[in-house]
C-alpha cells in the first residue's frame, strides 16, 4: 500500500510547493472550511426543500434587507470590539482600528489559522452569514425579517454617525 500512495504523497507535496502552501497559507484547512460551508449550505437547502417545498422566490425588498443585514452582521462578527471573544481563539489583537473596531490577525497554523483568516475578514464571513440569513428567512421569515430590520437600522445609524463625524471634523 505504501508503494501505491508514495507517488500521490509526492505529487501533493509538489503541488503544495508550487502554490505556496505553508503555515501562512493552510490550503488543506481552507479546503476543509469550504467543505464545511458546502455542508452548511446543503443542509439548509435540504431543510428548505423538506419543510417548505412550496417556497417561491424572495421579493426584491427582502433581498435588499438581507444584503444590508449581511453586511452589518459580517462586520460586527469580524471587527467589533464586543465580539472579540468569539474570534480570540483564532486571532491575535493588533490595534484599535476605530472607536468600535479592532485590528486582529490570524494566529496559529492549519485549521486554527484558516478559521482566523475567515473570522477577521468581513467579506469572507459575508457568504456564511448570507447563507444563514437566507435559509432562516425561508424557515422563520418573521423572526429573520425582524432581526435583519434591526441590523439594517444599526447599519443606517452607523452611516449617519460616520457622516456626522466627518462633517464635524471638516468644520
Amino acid at each position: 500500500m505504501t508503494s501505491l500512495t508514495a507517488p500521490l504523497r509526492w505529487a501533493a507535496h509538489q503541488e503544495r510547493e508550487y502554490v505556496g502552501a505553508g503555515p501562512e497559507r493552510p490550503l488543506g484547512s481552507f479546503g476543509l472550511l469550504m467543505a464545511g460551508y458546502a455542508g452548511f449550505a446543503g443542509a439548509g437547502a435540504l431543510l428548505i426543500r423538506r419543510s417548505r417545498p412550496d417556497y417561491s422566490r424572495p421579493r426584491w425588498s427582502d433581498l435588499a434587507l438581507l444584503a444590508v443585514a449581511t453586511a452589518k452582521l459580517s462586520r460586527l462578527l469580524a471587527r467589533d470590539r464586543v465580539t472579540s471573544p468569539l474570534r480570540a481563539p483564532f486571532t491575535q489583537f493588533e490595534d484599535f482600528a476605530t472607536a468600535d473596531e479592532v485590528e486582529e490577525s490570524p494566529r496559529g497554523s492549519g485549521l486554527r489559522r484558516a478559521v482566523g483568516e475567515l473570522v477577521t475578514c468581513p467579506w469572507c464571513l459575508a457568504q456564511w452569514v448570507a447563507t444563514g440569513l437566507v435559509v432562516s428567512s425561508v424557515l422563520a421569515p418573521r423572526a429573520t425579517r425582524l432581526t435583519c430590520a434591526g441590523l439594517a437600522v444599526v447599519a443606517a445609524s452607523d452611516a449617519l454617525a460616520h457622516g456626522m463625524d466627518r462633517q464635524a471634523s471638516s468644520a
